[in-house]
């Protein structure tokens, strides 16, 4: 049976991050996509030019409104944007404990404007995290999580991943990418073990929404019943094509998508 996963994030006109990207990568993973809007935003491959929320309540009732009528396995948790929508979506899933959730604790696109209002973070540590079974932080997140500098090697990455598990999620996966070299490695803190996750880094100015779709395509592959550390390493695997493919895209004229259908739309690569 073709399991139901659930994304609760913002929507990205350009279809490249957000939502947009989360629903390719369910439908890409062979689960099927639903969605929750957060937050408008008007953006492109250039940057992020406006936003405009979703009421909390309303983000509560289109929560409401999916579980009312559709079995769940999965949930993906990206863009809350203020501490008010953060507060509506902790106490809508807070009786869904049987639910996966994945939290990729969205705060700045990659164009450098903030998706997460200041008065959020403390709401994102402190109701949203406790309740993710896979949290998913790039380094800059990690270290605002943790109110602590930026990580600046796998050491570091390491101590970081073992010490996010404090504020309460069960597994941590800290991205790599933002270090330097031609590595990308990620670190998971999982039932008290390091697994590291080598990645070469591949040379494309192409990457926008990897984030959303690594965290979406995580959700998809523990849905389908794999453990926290196999969910990473086929999420990173499926990752790691679409970067590698999204040159054969032409899209914008900024840090353009993935291209999240590699592996289905090859007579087009």
């Amino acid at each position: 049976m073709i399991k139901n996963v659930l994304s609760i994030a913002g929507s990205d006109p350009s279809g490249g991050a957000g939502i947009q990207a989360d629903l390719k990568a369910f439908a890409a993973n062979g689960v099927y996509g639903m969605a929750v809007i957060t937050a408008l935003t008007a953006q492109n491959t250039q940057g992020v030019t406006g936003v405009e929320l979703v009421a909390p309540q309303f983000v509560k009732a289109q929560i409401d409104a999916v579980f009312a009528d559709i079995k769940v396995d999965a949930v993906k948790i990206g863009m809350i944007a203020t501490a008010e929508i953060a507060i509506a979506i902790a106490e809508t899933l807070a009786d869904k404990k049987d639910v996966p959730i994945v939290l990729d604790p969205v705060m700045i696109a990659k164009g450098g404007a903030p998706l997460l209002q200041p008065d959020a973070m403390e709401a994102l540590r402190t109701v949203l995290v406790p309740k993710a079974t896979v949290l998913t932080p790039n380094l800059p997140e990690a270290a605002q999580l943790l109110d602590l500098s930026e990580a600046r090697d796998r050491s570091e990455m390491a101590q970081q991943a073992r010490a996010l598990t404090a504020l309460g999620p069960k597994t941590v996966l800290v991205k790599g990418g933002h270090l330097p070299g031609d590595e990308s490695p990620d670190v998971l803190w999982d039932s008290g073990t390091l697994h590291w996750f080598e990645n070469r880094r591949i040379s494309t100015k192409n990457t926008h929404g990897t984030g959303c779709t690594l965290s979406a395509s995580l959700a998809a592959f523990i849905a389908k019943g794999l453990s926290p550390c196999s969910a990473v390493a086929q999420a990173t695997e499926y990752v790691c094509g679409a970067i590698a493919a999204a040159d054969h895209q032409s899209v914008g004229h900024g840090h353009g998508p993935i291209q999240h259908f590699y592996n289905l739309w090859r007579n087009e690569l």
